[in-house]
């Protein structure tokens, strides 16, 4: 099993930049896919971005293309989120997210959630 950390979500104007972070621990980092999922009040859980586990293929939600960067450091057990030119929509608390099999892109794939952690942009 793996435990999941996030941090780095807080108020930011729109068109600002943040960098969520989230710590892994227990087994190996490089044994997971890792991802990002956010949600906002009265929405589903929608998928952001991941990582998969073998080919270091990215995967990312139309919705932040060109706006949000996914990246591991596997030295230190960590994935980044790194979200520019924000806007209002974006605002939600964001989730870490780990699967066992080879990548995410749908909540169906996530084994394991981190306690999220909330970014919001204000107009």
């Amino acid at each position: 099993q793996v435990q999941l950390k996030e941090s780095g979500g807080k108020l930011v104007q729109a068109g600002g930049s943040v960098k969520l972070s989230c710590v892994a621990s227990g087994r190996t980092f490089s044994t997971y896919a890792m991802g990002w999922f956010r949600q906002a009040p009265g929405n589903e859980r929608e998928f952001v971005a991941s990582y998969s586990r073998i080919g270091g293929r990215i995967y990312s939600a139309d919705s932040v293309k060109g706006r949000f960067i996914i990246s591991t450091d596997n030295s230190k057990n960590t994935q980044y989120l790194q979200m520019n030119d924000l806007r209002p929509d974006d605002t939600a608390v964001y989730y870490c997210a780990a699967s066992r099999g080879y990548n995410i892109t749908s909540t169906q794939d996530v084994n394991y959630w981190g306690q999220g952690t909330q970014v919001t942009v204000s107009p």
